[in-house]
């Protein structure tokens, strides 16, 4: 059967939200259980049953959109498996080692995805309800290829604009308990399989007539750079796809051929649902894993970030340079293993709040975790049996292998650790630069051959020491294989290790153009950095220069490695302190100098801008300022901005179903809004924004603080008017630059002051149009912005304007309605004030430029 490509589904898209397959939100993992057949229950009605069947067992021969595995380049016909290749060198690569990159690439995204049995498993949401179901990832790296060859010139059209807006972003939720990812309708599955064969047709015959490969090298300014920006961004997603496929039911999967073998311990004990008892007694040191010794290592100045001219694609985060001077520390020289974690586990320290950070802890009982995700109890609780959830399989726990967490986990286990070894300085993590201390001389010093992933793929890795490349499906023991130089085993490889370091920009660090907004959204500050790659990392993430960072709470093929310093009274430093913007983290970490005194100021700042924000949105103008003279007009700016959207609405007889603010702050132009419309969602970025507007939405008032003087402020209350049906008003914590596809469309977006504190403006922006946009055709799209741009920020290269273009001064007014022009008329232009207390005696006075839109129909 050969899948066809129709518009049905396109034309039958509802505009509410489906039914979600999983109704009942869920902490634990329940996937995860030994001895219970799960009842695995689906509200979905199976789209295509003949699709359906043949979507179990080994895949028919339409499943393949691109080469068969057994035809690519890196298959392996003794063990009928295919492994990573090398990743290209751009200063020699031809047309025809990119061909087979590409297909490698393919080919590996493809086998994975064989592994799940039937549609539902495609549908069904992660039970954390944090991620897309895994049919978008499925789909999403076939159209970056699309949407990412046309913003660099080497392709005109789209090849389905619909799929290329809905599967264009993922998901970055803001905390552990995000929850609403998954109400969407995606579409059906042949049809998908047969947009990936189509994009697989273009991309190939653009690599075969591409005039890039006639003159090397490929670098940054190359349109063919988005060739290999597109092969990493899909091998990216074949791990983070892994990661999901291992939190899903046994029952939904099955291993796929093709892909390499599991370390051969897991072979020896491999269990589906039921399988051998564990260990009676425990883990025992010495024998069931490997006693953990710290190795000293010497301090020395280490220079990070990837040399400009470096012949291999690197993410823009990589570029830029920083010296660090590392004091002389301890680490440990394995990963700590499951048996290691066990003992914390089994001591019941585990749920013991003292060993946890704040936000650790709240996450720790929201989830109800009683040990790391991947373990599946085998018995009663009490007997702290337990077997490893691998990629596809149950197997008998071995301890032997690195254990697998989330930064708050690891961090717990160094508390309790700390105290049981009656250490005077605990023990953490390890940061970027002590890394670097810990490799291999010849990972640090020498030229191309210095990173491996250039000269070895899959098949080659586990003789140069290292678990990665997809040489094996699985973890491996971790004393399996060499130590560095250095006395450290699985430095690159196995699994990830979680740093200090909050991810940010290096000195010299610029946005590319292809990718604006990979990087800069998550130089917030809650982003932790991770190294050295895992088993199952491929390319760019198992590059010595990879830089790649995840939110505390998540799960990714990631453990730790412990650290203490060889100086109880020394510091540390983290490449995040007093980094270059646009990294922007309020966390104390963030400067040279940390201490209560920072930490305490940070907690002051926060809640001084809250009550500026509420005396903003709500403050009565008497009290905000109480002067007869002055400029009164810029009084209630949130309120006029709500004005503005709703006479327009009028004017142009636009519908009032819906409306959304982006970055509504405290919420006032929500309330405001829902005056006309019958639904009005406002997001923001800020949680403590959130929470005060959903306060606002429960009790319809709040108290704050006004400031008058120095320290002394006078108590008022924010509320809510009585003649708002407050239920009509909805908020939700998000990020402007990564706007969730399950939004739907909206009569009316207001984006209000907005667009000049964000990383990537253009990304935000960039959704308010296509099959796909926020703005419903013939809807209102209204803006205000000072454009007061700033790097902190916003980096330069992604101001709207502001600066010089070909000898011409490039306003930003200006440079925001080129970029909507081919999408929007402009109906409006004009200005805004608004007026800002500080205190009694001191205001910010803002003219806000204001231009409202109708989206051309």
């Amino acid at each position: 059967m050969e899948p066809t490509v129709t518009t049905e589904f396109l034309n039958s898209v509802p505009q509410q939200p489906a039914t979600s397959i999983m109704s009942i939100v869920v902490t634990r993992n329940p996937n995860l259980q030994v001895h219970s057949q799960l009842e695995l229950v689906s509200e979905r009605t199976i789209q295509n049953a003949e699709v359906n069947a043949s979507l179990f067992g080994t895949r028919p021969d339409w499943w393949w959109t691109g080469k068969h595995p057994s035809k690519c380049v890196g298959f392996d016909r003794s063990t009928n498996t295919l492994s990573s290749l090398p990743m290209p060198n751009l200063n020699t690569c031809t047309r025809q080692a990119a061909l087979e990159y590409f297909d490698n690439t393919w080919a590996l995204s493809e086998i994975l995805f064989s592994a799940l049995q039937g549609e539902e498993a495609f549908y069904r949401p992660p039970y954390h309800a944090l991620r897309h179901p895994l049919v978008f990832y499925y789909c999403h790296p076939a159209s970056l290829y699309v949407n990412k060859f046309r913003v660099a010139g080497l392709l005109k059209e789209p090849v389905n604009e619909y799929y290329e807006q809905l599967f264009e972003t993922g998901v970055d939720e803001m905390s552990w308990d995000d929850l609403s990812k998954n109400e969407m309708p995606w579409p059906p599955l042949n049809e998908i399989n047969a947009y990936r064969r189509t994009v697989y047709t273009t991309v190939r015959k653009i690599i075969e007539n591409s005039p890039e490969f006639n003159n090397l090298p490929i670098t940054q300014n190359s349109p063919a750079w988005a060739l290999f920006l597109a092969f990493e961004h899909e091998r990216i997603h074949i791990e983070t796809t892994s990661v999901l496929m291992r939190e899903l039911p046994v029952q939904f999967l099955r291993r796929p051929e093709y892909l390499p073998p599991y370390h051969a311990s897991a072979l020896e004990n491999l269990s589906r649902i039921i399988g051998s008892p564990a260990a009676s007694d425990g883990p025992v040191e010495g024998k069931d894993y490997p006693a953990n010794q710290l190795v000293f290592v010497q301090g020395k100045t280490v220079q990070l970030g990837k040399p400009a001219d470096f012949p291999a694609y690197g993410w823009d985060n990589e570029y830029g340079s920083k010296d660090i001077a590392v004091g002389s520390f301890k680490a440990s020289k394995f990963k700590v293993t499951n048996g290691e974690f066990w003992h914390f586990v089994k001591s019941g320290a585990y749920q013991e709040a003292k060993y946890w950070s704040t936000e650790g802890w709240k996450w720790r009982c929201y989830r109800n975790a009683k040990w790391p995700t991947f373990w599946a109890l085998d018995g009663p609780s009490g007997m702290h049996k337990y077997k490893l959830r691998v990629l596809f399989d149950l197997i008998d726990m071995p301890w032997n292998w690195p254990v697998i967490v989330n930064y708050h986990e690891a961090k717990a286990f160094c508390q309790w650790k700390s105290e049981q070894d009656q250490r005077s300085s605990a023990y953490r993590v390890i940061t970027e630069a002590e890394h670097v201390l810990l490799r291999d001389s010849a990972h640090v010093e020498g030229g191309v051959e210095r990173d491996t992933v250039l000269v070895a793929g899959g098949r080659d890795m586990l003789a140069k020491g290292m678990n990665k490349q997809l040489a094996l499906s699985s973890e491996s023991p971790v004393d399996s294989l060499r130590a560095t130089d250095k006395g450290f085993h699985d430095v690159f490889g196995n699994v990830w290790e979680w740093c200090e370091d909050h991810f940010c920009a290096l000195p010299g660090f610029k946005i590319h153009p292809y990718y604006d907004d990979f990087s800069t959204p998550c130089f917030d500050g809650h982003h932790q950095m991770m190294m050295g790659g895992a088993f199952i990392s491929t390319g760019n993430e198992a590059s010595i220069f990879a830089r790649y960072a995840f939110r505390p709470h998540f799960f990714q093929m990631t453990g730790f490695r412990l650290v203490i310093a060889v100086d109880s009274a020394s510091s540390y430093e983290t490449t995040c302190m007093d980094c270059p913007p646009p990294h922007v983290g309020p966390n104390a970490c963030c400067t040279k100098n940390p201490s209560d005194e920072l930490t305490q100021k940070n907690m002051y700042e926060t809640q001084k801008i809250l009550n500026e924000y509420l005396a903003l949105h709500y403050g009565p103008a008497e009290e905000v300022f109480p002067y007869a003279f002055g400029p009164r007009e810029a009084m209630d700016f949130p309120a006029r901005c709500a004005q503005v959207v709703m006479e327009f609405a009028d004017k142009i007889g636009t519908g009032t179903g819906r409306a959304l603010d982006v970055g509504c702050a405290v919420g006032r132009s929500v309330f405001e809004l829902t005056r006309k419309y019958n639904e009005v969602i406002g997001i923001d970025l800020s949680k403590a924004f959130i929470d005060t507007a959903n306060s606002l939405k429960e009790a319809g008032q709040l108290e704050y603080q006004c400031r008058t003087e120095g320290v002394l402020s006078k108590g008022l209350t924010a509320s809510v008017d009585g003649a708002i049906d407050r239920s009509k008003a909805h908020f939700r914590q998000g990020d402007a630059c990564c706007l969730p596809a399950d939004l739907g469309q909206f009569d009316a977006v207001m984006l209000a002051n907005l667009l000049c504190r964000l990383p990537a403006p253009k990304s935000c922006l960039g959704r308010m149009f296509g099959p796909r946009g926020l703005v419903k055709p013939g809807g209102l799209l209204v803006t205000m912005s000072p454009f007061t741009w700033m790097e902190d920020f916003t980096p330069q290269t992604a101001w709207l304007g502001g600066y010089e273009k070909d000898g011409e001064a490039l306003r930003s007014a200006d440079g925001l309605k080129s970029f909507l022009s081919a999408d929007f008329e402009l109906i409006h232009e004009g200005h805004l004030p608004l007026l800002i207390r500080e205190h009694a005696r001191k205001y910010q006075y803002i003219v806000s430029h204001l231009a409202v839109f109708r989206r051309k129909c």
